[in-house]
């Protein structure tokens, strides 16, 4: 799965959907997708005079806009990074709700240190082969169907 797909399946096709997997391609390029719009909202807040505004100087309206079109951006993206978060999980055969886990033990100092590692480490390991109890194999479309075996 391309960038412009996983994008488009992630906010478009499956915006709430838990069931199902995703492959580690559809996870990872819609993180980077929401890692670069943050990078381009804080950056343009900053380079119109955001450090005037964290220095409390009077800063011009301009920052604000961008810093608020992140946090409306992150609000709007926050059920999809969810869902695509459980499916990866379910790619992994694990549930969804290891997710609540490492959210509630993230907030714990320095054990939320690790487990934000562990939970990359998840994240990035592949997917179950084949079939699993959450469902089909992401990576196993029609096209690769065991025709030929």
């Amino acid at each position: 799965m391309g960038f412009k797909e996983a994008i488009r399946t992630s906010l478009k096709e499956k915006y709430a959907t838990f069931k199902g997997r995703a492959s580690r391609s559809e996870f990872w390029y819609f993180m980077l997708f929401i890692t670069l719009v943050g990078i381009v909202c804080v950056g343009l807040g900053f380079a119109t005079g955001g450090m005037d505004l964290l220095e409390g100087r009077n800063a011009s309206a301009l920052p604000m806009i961008f810093f608020g079109l992140y946090g409306l951006f992150y609000l709007a993206i926050l059920i999809p990074t969810i869902a695509v978060t459980v499916r990866r999980l379910h790619d992994r055969n694990m549930s969804g709700w290891w997710y609540l886990g490492f959210l509630v033990g993230g907030m714990i100092p320095f054990v939320g240190t690790l487990i934000s590692i562990a939970m990359i480490v998840i994240l990035v390991l592949k997917g179950t082969d084949g079939d699993n109890k959450f469902g089909p194999d992401p990576l196993r479309g029609a096209a690769n169907s065991d025709v030929f075996a």
